[in-house]
Order: C-alpha cells, then sequence, then structure tokens
C-alpha cells in the first residue's frame, strides 16, 4: 500500500534538478541555435551536407529538451508523498536528459 503521508523535504531533489536542468537546457538551446553559423562559409556539398544534417539534429534537440521539461515536472508531482526513491530518480534524469540530448544533437550534424 502506497504511504500517502506528505514528506516535508520533497520538494528538495526537484528544486535541485530544476536549478540544474533548466540552466543547461538554455544552454543546449543556444548552442544549437548558434550552430548554422559554423557553416556560414560553407559552400556546396559541405553545405548541403550540413543543412541535410542539421534538421534532423535539431528536431532531436527540440524534442529531448521536451522530454527533460517533462521529466522535471514529473519530478516535482511525485515530491507530494513519501516516493522518495521515484521522486530522486525523475530528478536525476531530467540533466541526464539534457546531456545525453545535447550529444546526440552534436552527434548528427555533420560538420563542416
Amino acid at each position: 500500500m502506497r504511504d500517502i503521508t506528505r514528506d516535508p523535504h520533497a520538494w528538495i531533489a526537484p528544486l535541485v534538478s530544476t536549478l540544474v536542468t533548466l540552466p543547461m537546457g538554455v544552454i543546449a538551446l543556444t548552442v544549437g541555435g548558434l550552430t548554422p553559423m559554423a557553416c556560414d562559409s560553407c559552400d556546396g556539398a559541405r553545405a548541403d551536407r550540413f543543412d541535410a544534417s542539421f534538421g534532423p539534429a535539431w528536431t532531436v534537440l527540440w524534442v529531448g529538451l521536451a522530454l527533460a521539461l517533462i521529466v522535471l515536472l514529473a519530478s516535482w508531482d511525485t515530491g507530494k508523498y513519501r516516493d522518495a526513491p521515484r521522486r530522486t530518480a525523475l530528478a536525476l534524469a531530467a540533466p541526464a536528459t539534457v546531456v545525453v540530448t545535447f550529444v546526440a544533437f552534436m552527434a548528427l550534424v555533420d560538420w563542416p
């Protein structure tokens, strides 16, 4: 049976996760948005390869950051009751999702 008593310290893990995840997400989105400038001087086949790879990579970045936000919100939602293992796992998964998403974005782009 689930313990439905409130945990007075339930806000700590989601707060720390929020303070880490949101700035990381903003930085990842900023770097991803500035990535097209890496190929400003490209022309011909290099520019075509870069443009073809950037579209899917940009989509992966947005979807991954949205997933990280959903996980972060879920960590706050589980904070109401004494469900510390799930809350902690979700709080750790949110910034990890941002890191994995950013690494995937950087790997998908065909750099000049």
